[in-house]
């Protein structure tokens, strides 16, 4: 039960439809946040108490004024598939590759400070910008970009890596953590739960900011 004097937190989310993003919405609602999810089609989530949708397109910094008016936090999952993105000047794909997530980023920038929506964790191929050797120079060269834009903007912003997925996944198998789950999936959601659970944590301690972070295990 939430104490009438708790602040509530809104969250929103681009990438509900992501093995992370159903990681984040568990771990949000378990601590009683609410959940706005941003997607193409609205009925692709099952309603769930303390989350609702919201149609939108990452791609429009007015759309995204639109989508983030209120909330307390955006957290973008530039990897997902399933982006909400109806701009002309975008080919649909699965998943934009790093010219559209650099032109995703501009456009969450501008449409979050139109909003006065400060808080941001955007999760991606962020590992490049450690590893100087890397042979995906365009993906660098992407991650960098975003970066600078982050740094000249007034956001209050965390660069997080992203955990590898895995297809399938949805809010009811990372309720069941502990319990009877499939075959091989114990370890995968394990790491995308600690993931999940680093965001929040991050949130409420209001950590890293303008920083770039690795959630990784810990010798038990």
């Amino acid at each position: 039960m939430k104490n009438a004097e708790t602040p509530v937190v809104k969250v929103v989310l681009y990438g509900a439809m992501s093995s992370l993003g159903s990681a984040l919405m568990a771990e949000m609602l378990r601590r009683q946040h609410e959940v706005i999810a941003i997607l193409d089609d609205l009925n692709a989530l099952a309603p769930r108490p303390g989350m609702r949708t919201k149609t939108g397109d990452l791609f429009d910094a007015q759309r995204v004024r639109q989508s983030v008016a209120g909330s307390s936090v955006v957290i973008c999952l530039l990897d997902a598939p399933g982006l909400p993105f109806n701009s002309e000047h975008v080919e649909k794909t699965v998943v934009p590759g790093p010219v559209e997530q650099v032109l995703a980023v501009d456009a969450l920038i501008d449409g979050m400070q139109a909003a006065n929506i400060a808080r941001l964790f955007l999760v991606g191929d962020f590992d490049v910008l450690d590893d100087p050797e890397s042979e995906d120079s365009l993906q660098r060269h992407a991650a960098e970009e975003i970066r600078e834009a982050l740094q000249n903007s007034s956001l209050k912003w965390t660069l997080v890596n992203e955990p590898r997925g895995v297809p399938g996944l949805t809010i009811e198998h990372f309720a069941q953590i502990g319990g009877n789950l499939e075959p091989g999936l114990t370890e995968p959601l394990a790491r995308l739960a600690r993931t999940a659970v680093g965001i929040a944590d991050e949130l409420h301690l209001n950590l890293h900011i303008g920083e770039h972070v690795n959630f990784i295990a810990t010798d038990s």
